[in-house]
């Protein structure tokens, strides 16, 4: 197999999570590329949908489910019907998430709650359920979307925080029992990149303007950004890849 065979993904199947925009629907669009069909879910992915008519044009077929990630039961129905429609799921993309912003004395519970199951409990769920029929076959990868965050700490987002500190040690953890059966997994941490979840850091100038001089690249992070990564960790590029957080940050964590 050539360097650049070891790229492609002909006959997968990628499921991405919080596929309708941004990170997750570059990292959808890369897949198809690199030669997978994709499974897509998000809280309020319609049928029809643009991203459906991009991933049909690349010449692979398009299957997308809408589920609020924030409702357990919700979860488990939607794995039930994945399952059902696609019994192998080679690739799994956990990229949903949410973020909900308050200073740390007036983070309520339902704020901590809410960003908890839907960015950390439902992406141990899905990859559990998913990563059995991984371990049956021997062969799997599994991304996971972590974030600056899990390395720093942040600004008046104490629930989101905890919820990418999580990701990275489960992604540290998931790969410690997995690795040697077959199952890479790896996740991608993204530096500031403009998409909804970032609006209101880019709409505060002065936020922006520090966030800017900061990174060495000189520009904030577009969804584009990451469809080299996504693919590298889905593809036998990365066979020999484990438990690792990819930093996608324009070299923000370098300084």
């Amino acid at each position: 197999m050539s360097v650049l065979e070891r790229f492609r993904l002909d006959g997968k199947v990628a499921l991405v999570t919080g596929c309708r925009r941004g990170i997750g629907k570059a990292m959808a669009l890369a897949l198809a590329e690199a030669g997978a069909d994709i499974v897509g879910v998000s809280a309020s992915l319609e049928p029809g949908s643009e991203l459906e008519a991009e991933v049909q044009a690349r010449g692979r077929s398009f299957h997308g489910y809408a589920c609020d990630f924030g409702d357990r039961a919700a979860l488990y129905g939607f794995i039930r019907r994945c399952k059902d429609d696609h019994p192998v799921i080679d690739i799994l993309v956990n990229n949903a998430g949410t973020i909900l912003r308050a200073p740390s004395e007036e983070h309520s519970d339902g704020y901590w709650d809410h960003v908890l199951e839907v960015n950390l409990s439902a992406q141990f769920i899905l990859s559990r359920e998913f990563g059995k029929q991984m371990l049956e076959r021997g062969a799997g990868k599994i991304i996971f979307t972590a974030s600056l965050l899990s390395f720093q700490g942040g600004i008046n987002v104490p629930g989101y925080s905890a919820s990418k500190g999580g990701i990275a040690q489960l992604t540290k953890a998931l790969s410690n029992e997995w690795a040697g059966r077959g199952v890479n997994v790896n996740a991608i941490a993204p530096g500031y990149v403009a998409t909804d979840n970032t609006e209101a850091l880019r709409n505060d100038p002065a936020r922006y303007r520090a966030i800017l001089d900061r990174i060495p690249a000189g520009r904030w992070g577009e969804p584009e950004d990451f469809k080299g990564p996504v693919i590298f960790l889905a593809s036998a590029a990365s066979d020999y890849v484990n438990g690792e957080l990819l930093t996608v940050d324009g070299g923000w964590m370098g300084r």
